[in-house]
């Protein structure tokens, strides 16, 4: 694997425990693919450094379990915001 991969891998990691952040808002802010983003943390991270990889999946796993409320709440804001206008 390059090195710069492996440093991208390991960053994004940080980012997203740091941040407790999605995999489309790490995509976001790396500039690279929701796919990327979820390859290099599921995939790369377990052989680059397995307990960095332990620790982003507890993130992830939140995430994933939250994911419906985050939805159900932006829908109620745009149709809130769609009456009020």
């Amino acid at each position: 694997m390059k090195d710069y991969i492996e440093e991208r891998a390991i960053e994004i990691a940080n980012y997203i425990i740091e941040e407790k952040a999605t995999v489309r808002q790490t995509a976001k802010k790396f500039g690279i693919s929701k796919s990327t983003v979820h390859k290099d943390v599921t995939d790369r991270l377990v052989q680059i450094n397995a307990d960095l990889a332990a620790r982003t999946r507890k993130v992830l796993d939140v995430n994933k379990q939250e994911r419906h409320i985050r939805g159900g709440m932006a829908t109620k804001e745009k149709y809130a915001h769609q009456h009020s206008v």
